[in-house]
């Protein structure tokens, strides 16, 4: 057998790095680089990719499903266990206390261990606190429960943010914008689903076993959750950018062919030694001076912005959307019936629409633009209620539509972009712990709004809305001021 000639396979490996994704001829990678910038040009190809994107949706699912599943049944819970305002605000809250310890954490560890041993442990959390949370004998355990569950939602949004940028491709059709937005979809759908099988055991269970609903809509959670762990089993895979950070090239090679269906090769051992030779060793990520890196010169102001909306538009929908059955069966003084179509219709309908109506446009407009339209609708919707005050009559329907426009906007504007600007103003190396950092401060926020709005809506009534209206205010404020958009940046060639 006669030895290569090194000027050949010199002359086929410079061709080879030029053939498009798919061809017969391979695309031979030699570097972590050469990785991240074959999938930011043609993302993912191939049905097992399709599978992580609809798991990591499914993650999403089950982090709104449990936030919201207690929402309904608030107010029986106050009944059940004599609670004040204060404990109704903490039973509501404990959920983001153990959120903020699972993101702040969980960001950290995504970027330390890997996606997918994250992805596989959380769901865990979500069975074991369902259950718990739906034989819980009083407040208190309820309470530790509903920590636990937050936990899990905490590691969760991490991980799942990250799959969906990491398996997805720069620009065009099914690129990370668009898929990092497809959380706001699936969020309200998952929120509309509560309310939908809350609606169907209203109307099923006998009137004198209400007092049980929300204990059977919260024990549900565990179901799905069970299911999603057992199917993650099969068809989840690593991100091989994260594996490309870790130096495992072939690794990382390997997952590209078998779940992007891409045709790459890994070049020779002389060629990789060569390619990598000034890679430090901060490319891996995972370190704990990465929170300190978030605020260094480069993405400082990134990081500033992508807080601003982030606990802008929560305080509102923490307040407005997952508050929704409080309003109208407190302020509005609406009937249960009313008030679980009322919240099903705006979940289901105008949450999951505006969703999906944020990723169609996000291309074209921006997740900066879109985000300042957000908000300016938001506080002239919340402007609205608190001028119309207590609805009567036809009023009423003008108080629904204005919650509903709320929501509407939340969806496609801010609420979606908040994970635009947390998960794709940061590389590989930091985008756990970017996602972490900011969903961390953003519970901790919702903390202090859960707690505060029953309290307030109770002195205030109506006039809350006036509240409430300044938080999208200030966001539209610090959008408008700060100019970075993080639509189809490529910010992993800075460094």
């Amino acid at each position: 057998m006669t030895s290569p000639d090194p000027a050949a396979e010199a002359a086929q490996t410079s061709a080879a790095a030029q053939a498009p994704s798919g061809s017969q001829t391979p695309r031979i990678v030699s570097s972590a680089a050469d990785i991240h910038s074959v999938l930011a040009e043609f993302g993912s190809q191939g049905t097992k990719t399709t599978a992580v994107i609809i798991l990591a949706l499914g993650g999403i699912f089950m982090d709104a499903y449990d936030f919201s599943s207690l929402a309904f049944g608030i107010t029986a819970i106050k009944e059940q266990f004599g609670l004040s305002g204060f404990m109704t605000g903490l039973v509501n809250a404990s959920i983001m206390v153990g959120a903020v310890f699972g993101a702040l954490f969980g960001g950290y560890l995504v970027d330390r261990f890997g996606r997918y041993k994250l992805f596989m442990a959380d769901m865990v959390f979500f069975v074991i606190a369902a259950i718990g949370c739906a034989v819980a004998p009083n407040e208190w355990v309820l309470i530790a429960f509903r920590f636990v569950m937050g936990i899990g939602v905490g590691l969760d949004l991490p991980v799942a943010m990250a799959f969906l940028a990491e398996f997805s491709k720069l620009k065009g059709k099914g690129n990370r914008s668009q898929r990092v937005n497809a959380w706001s979809p699936a969020w309200y759908f998952a929120t509309g689903v509560g309310y939908l099988i809350v609606l169907i055991i209203f109307l099923t269970l006998p009137y004198e076993q209400h007092a049980i609903l929300w204990r059977i809509v919260v024990g549900f959670g565990a179901v799905p959750a069970l299911i999603v762990l057992l199917v993650r089993r099969r068809y989840l895979a690593e991100s091989p950018e994260w594996l490309a950070n870790q130096g495992d090239l072939k690794g990382a090679v390997e997952v590209m062919r078998s779940h992007h269906n891409l045709n790459v090769e890994l070049a020779p051992a002389k060629e990789r030694e060569t390619a990598n030779q000034d890679v430090t060793e901060t490319a891996a990520g995972g370190r704990w001076s990465g929170f300190a890196e978030l605020f260094s010169p480069r993405y400082r102001v990134r990081t500033i912005v992508a807080l601003c909306v982030s606990v802008f538009s929560t305080f509102g929908y923490n307040a407005v959307a997952y508050g929704t059955p409080l309003i109208i069966t407190t302020l509005f003084h609406q009937t249960p019936l009313i008030t679980i179509v009322s919240s099903l219709i705006i979940n289901l309908g105008f949450g999951t629409i505006g969703g999906l109506v944020g990723m169609s446009i996000v291309n074209r407009f921006g997740t900066r633009r879109i985000t300042l339209v957000g908000f300016i609708i938001q506080a002239a919707s919340l402007g609205l209620l608190a001028i119309v005050g207590i609805p009567s009559g036809a009023l009423v329907l003008v108080s629904v539509a204005m919650l509903s426009a709320f929501v509407f906007a939340q969806a496609g504007g801010p609420g979606a972009n908040l994970m635009n600007y947390a998960t794709l103003s940061y590389p590989t190396r930091l985008r756990g712990i970017g996602i972490g950092f900011n969903q961390s401060v953003l519970r901790a926020f919702s903390i202090v709004s859960l707690i505060m709005f029953p309290i307030l809506a109770a002195s205030l009534g109506t006039g809350v809305f006036w509240i409430v209206a300044c938080a999208p205010a200030a966001g539209a404020i610090a959008v408008g001021i700060v100019v970075w958009d993080p639509t189809a940046k490529d910010v992993e060639h800075e460094d």
